[in-house]
């Protein structure tokens, strides 16, 4: 097991993961961004890549968004 994947928590795991769907997804449809596809509305690949980043910004602590 690498250094990075025993280091990662759950929420990085997590990203990781819904980073590569994403990618495949994108790569399916040709594309090079989300914002270039014609199904980003409602799009469930993208919103759960979503969900992650903002998962493993705040640990699973909930919250909003603060920038």
């Amino acid at each position: 097991m690498s250094l990075q994947a025993h280091s990662e928590d759950r929420w990085q795991k997590a990203l990781r993961e819904k980073t590569q769907e994403l990618k495949r997804c994108q790569k399916e449809h040709d594309v090079r961004s989300c914002l270039a596809c014609k199904k980003i509305l409602g799009c469930t690949v993208r919103n759960a890549y979503v969900n992650a980043v903002y998962e493993s910004m705040n640990k699973g602590r909930g919250g909003g968004f603060e920038f």
